[in-house]
């Protein structure tokens, strides 16, 4: 049995998308398809199975045919609830998170991130200049601690995965593979790019 049998890969598609006029940033397109899609093509090699968090077009993010989770909490508390919910509601031991406006991971994230995975119960992208943790592999030993954390009005991810024991993994070599598309102008900047 491989590494990868033991782990799902999450598009993290549940935010507001408020710098996108409030549209639903998974759905939106980008090279005529979903910025989802091209994450989850993305993580699909490197992962046994993948799913889709979301809180908003449940019905269309279903005709993908991948198992959508929705928070249990409400009012978009952020990426940690997206987290948690995913880990209440699948029985895996490790889980490959990816926001869906990062459409240009690498085909090694896991792989890369895999060589920590046991020294700590999550990692994280760092790409030299700046935390991506939203990019992470963690453990559903978190799932309680998360729990508490946002039962607490917490919501920094960054801070949780600090005070839990994780740190980052270094990708600054391939920085480009973790821009981000924030906004319709980052959309359009990006249309063609690889």
């Amino acid at each position: 049995m491989n590494a990868k049998s033991q782990v799902t890969g999450v598009v993290l598609a549940g935010g507001k998308a408020s710098r996108m006029g409030g549209q639903d940033k998974g759905l939106m397109l980008l090279d005529g398809k979903p910025l989802w899609q091209h994450v989850s093509d993305r993580l699909h090699p490197q992962v046994s199975s993948v799913v889709i968090s979301a809180n908003r077009n449940l019905n269309t993010y279903q005709e993908s045919g991948l198992p959508v989770i929705s928070d249990t909490l409400s009012d978009f508390p952020g990426p940690l609830a997206g987290m948690l919910s995913v880990m209440q509601q699948l029985p895996d031991e490790w889980f490959l998170f990816c926001p869906c406006d990062t459409p240009f991971i690498p085909v090694d994230l896991f792989t890369r991130l895999d060589i920590d995975r046991f020294q700590a119960p999550v990692v994280w992208v760092h790409d030299g200049d700046r935390d991506h943790p939203a990019v992470a592999l963690a453990h559903r030993s978190l799932a309680s601690k998360i729990s508490d954390y946002l039962i607490r009005g917490d919501r920094r991810v960054m801070v949780f995965m600090r005070e839990v024991g994780g740190h980052s993994v270094d990708f600054s070599d391939i920085k480009s593979a973790f821009r981000n598309i924030n906004t319709l102008e980052d959309l359009q900047k990006n249309q063609g790019a690889k």
